[in-house]
């Protein structure tokens, strides 16, 4: 539960958009904007090429540690967030929709941070599931309604095979966490987030995970 509420209490803002923004490019610099979060235990996150890419290899051995990138984005200029990830070793038999199984071999999440409105804070996380099917979304089991959970890669996807990913962050937003009736309500609630963040984690189950993740991008197309 610990590594929700750092998530959701414990970042200030910083304010930058771009019609395109190439969040890491995974070389000496790129990913040295980004600042790893200890949650419990620590992941290990290093920059090589793996089976034909430049990729950010993370590997997970019973903790939770991630990556996170304050950065404020318009998602009316750039709503689509693209990337690509591989995983080589799957969490199974693992409940990811339980606190014992709260833990997925890679995710790329948003935050919306409600500053002294804590209620008003949201996550997004995009999430490679041992277990669900692709698409399905659910509460996290530890932060409840406030943190969404949807899976852009489920139980059929292939190990060891680069996924391409592309994600509408403003339409899907509005559809995890809902419809507040009209576009300016809309806009008001969803139109920026503040915070980016890769992770992987296998805290809760104890276990090992490896997973690979390309280049992160927002973009107006």
């Amino acid at each position: 539960m610990r590594k929700w509420i750092f998530v959701l209490l414990s970042f200030t803002l910083c304010a930058s958009s771009l019609a395109v923004t190439n969040l890491t490019t995974l070389n000496e610099h790129g990913i040295g904007q980004w600042q790893a979060k200890e949650f419990s235990g620590k992941s290990i996150y290093t920059v090589g090429e793996y089976k034909g890419q430049m990729a950010l290899k993370a590997i997970s051995q019973n903790s939770a540690s991630g990556l996170v990138l304050e950065k404020k984005i318009d998602l009316l200029n750039t709503p689509y967030l693209s990337w690509g990830w591989l995983v080589e070793k799957k969490l199974s038999n693992l409940d990811e929709i339980t606190k014992n199984g709260d833990d997925f071999i890679a995710r790329i999440y948003v935050v919306i941070d409600g500053g002294f409105f804590i209620w008003n804070t949201r996550s997004l996380n995009y999430v490679w599931s041992s277990n669900q099917a692709k698409d399905a979304v659910w509460d996290n089991a530890f932060a409840g309604s406030s943190v969404k959970m949807l899976a852009v890669r489920g139980i059929d996807s292939q190990s060891g095979v680069w996924y391409q990913e592309k994600r509408n962050v403003y339409d899907d937003l509005i559809a995890t966490f809902g419809d507040k009736g009209s576009d300016k309500a809309n806009r008001k609630a969803y139109q920026y987030i503040d915070i980016i963040a890769i992770m992987t984690d296998t805290d809760n189950c104890g276990r090992d995970a490896e997973s690979y993740y390309g280049d992160v991008i927002f973009s107006d197309l």
